[in-house]
């Protein structure tokens, strides 16, 4: 994955995501597809519906592993979508954000790392790890422009829990358009799960694979 990363707000909400990695996702969908649309005019044996069955799955786990996950600020937390699991971290129940390889949420239950904002810079992951042992202060004062993407975002992730926990939002969480489904219920404590999407993304291809090899 590169570095270039993006943000979407909409409102309170902010959505962090890797740029290349959607770009990567978005390509290959397009070459699967065009690869599907040749089967389906040309195949007619057994092994072009096994190649079928592979591109639908191969699409699926791009959608998992490529575009699906991010990292969204919202009024009552931190949404964490990695490729095979979901996490909710409230914002009383931050206590730092930084990155060594990717970015990581501290809190009083463990360490929370996101899979899709991560650094690609050796000398800057050595960097990080040297700050983690306590030998550099965070960037907080530095110039964005000049401040390493997922820096920056950690950042603003830092800002925006020492913002919302000046005015917190008090009661279990209710409605999960933006926060997720694994922040149903969450009041103090982080909570994580793998999400019925994933299940079904992934398990429908899966099964429809197994089906063409044992029956085509």
């Amino acid at each position: 994955m590169g570095d270039a990363l993006m943000a979407r707000s909409a409102g309170d909400t902010t959505t962090h995501y890797s740029t290349s990695s959607r770009v990567m996702a978005v390509a290959w969908v397009v070459v699967a597809v065009l690869l599907l649309l040749d089967l389906v005019l040309r195949g007619q044996d057994r092994m072009a519906w096994i190649a079928g069955a592979v591109l639908v799955f191969s699409v699926a786990a791009v959608y998992t592993a490529w575009l699906r996950p991010r990292v969204v600020s919202t009024e009552r937390g931190i949404r964490m979508v990695n490729p095979l699991r979901e996490t909710f971290v409230p914002w009383a129940a931050v206590l730092w954000v930084d990155v060594v390889d990717v970015l990581r949420v501290h809190t009083p239950d463990g360490v929370y790392r996101s899979w899709p904002l991560r650094e690609t810079k050796r000398a800057r992951v050595r960097e990080n790890m040297r700050r983690e042992s306590g030998y550099l202060d965070p960037d907080d004062d530095k110039d964005p422009e000049r401040m390493r993407p997922v820096d920056l975002v950690a950042r603003e992730l830092r800002r925006d829990a020492e913002r919302y926990k000046a005015r917190p939002l008090s009661g279990p969480i209710r409605e999960v358009d933006e926060e997720g489904p694994a922040a149903l219920g969450a009041e103090e404590h982080p909570q994580t799960m793998v999400p019925v999407e994933v299940i079904v993304v992934l398990g429908v291809p899966l099964l429809l694979l197994v089906a063409v090899l044992f029956l085509a």
